[in-house]
């Protein structure tokens, strides 16, 4: 892991090109994520995920996923989870306590056993985004509740499970996507709220969580920073490190997303400069890719600790 840059990449196809490995090898990302475009079948996934773990000559080597259920089901060739989505709990958690406690816990534990068994060690869940009316649907039925007492304690739980089964959780989107009119992918959302409301309401979500990871979301809070996205902004990590009390690795949202207005160049090292600890790049473009690696420092000291205690949780 010392050798290691602070970025996470994704790869184009179901198994490792050869160019893709001689970047693996020569970059040494921190880790990689995977999407749909990687996951044909199960024997398919294990021999990708084992071919990575071997360049590394890692057995822990960071693996990511998006497998929160419903429509975000990266998994979508061999399984299908269209009706467990966030609301979905979020509605058992309000209408049956112990229904919820029984079918939640036994959801992750199967998601857990599948992802353990695929050699994927981290998934980018729980969302803790707020359920607005007459936002961007891109949260929508990914959020568990409108209300944040439901959302954070559901958050806890998620985290507490999949740490229990050896699964690294990362919350999203720090400190809040849910009022966000727009959607990041192709547009930068700008929410005009004041730091009152946002403390009382989605920053209170993603309060003192015990996950390992966090992911910021490419979202512009203008009464606190006017000009940058979280992502890139020094005001909007400090209050995630210091009013969120989040003390683990933050990451950025995918870089190659359309709310970041500038080069992949100044994306990548003004995500560094705010104070994420790691850089996510996604689409598998290897000419991005190569720009991301270049512009991302070598692995520092609270990394090393931070990746360190998540190698525990993993047997």
């Amino acid at each position: 892991m010392i050798n290691k840059r602070c970025f996470i990449v994704g790869i184009k196809g179901i198994k490792l090109n050869k160019q893709e490995i001689l970047f693996l090898k020569k970059y040494k990302p921190w880790g990689i994520i995977l999407f749909s475009r990687n996951l044909k079948n199960i024997k398919q996934i294990i021999k990708l995920t084992s071919h990575i773990k071997e360049i590394f000559k890692d057995k822990n080597y960071p693996i990511m996923i998006d497998q929160e259920g419903g429509r975000v089901n990266r998994l979508n060739k061999i399984i299908s989870l269209d009706h467990f989505t966030s609301e979905y709990f979020g509605n058992i958690f309000v209408n049956n306590k112990k229904e919820f406690n029984l079918i939640y816990k036994l959801f992750i534990d199967k998601i857990s056993h599948l992802l353990k068994f695929l050699g994927i060690n981290i998934n980018t869940v729980p969302v803790l985004d707020l359920r607005y009316k007459n936002s961007s649907n891109i949260i929508g039925d990914r959020s568990f509740s409108k209300n944040t007492q439901i959302v954070s304690e559901i958050g806890d739980l998620c985290i507490k499970y999949f740490n229990a089964n050896s699964i690294g959780t990362v919350i999203k989107h720090i400190p809040g996507h849910g009022l966000a009119k727009v959607d990041s992918h192709n547009f930068t959302p700008i929410i005009s709220k004041n730091f009152n409301f946002l403390k009382m309401n989605d920053f209170k979500a993603f309060k003192s969580k015990k996950s390992f990871f966090a992911m910021t979301a490419h979202i512009v809070f203008k009464k606190i920073d006017p000009i940058n996205t979280v992502t890139h902004s020094k005001k909007m990590i400090n209050v995630i490190r210091n009013h969120i009390r989040f003390k683990n690795l933050i990451i950025s949202d995918d870089l190659s997303m359309k709310s970041l207005k500038g080069s992949m160049v100044e994306n990548t090292r003004k995500a560094f400069d705010a104070g994420c600890n790691l850089a996510l790049h996604c689409n598998a473009n290897l000419k991005e890719m190569t720009i991301v690696a270049k512009n991302s420092p070598k692995v520092n000291s609270f990394v090393l600790k931070k990746t360190s205690e998540f190698y525990k949780i993993l047997s």
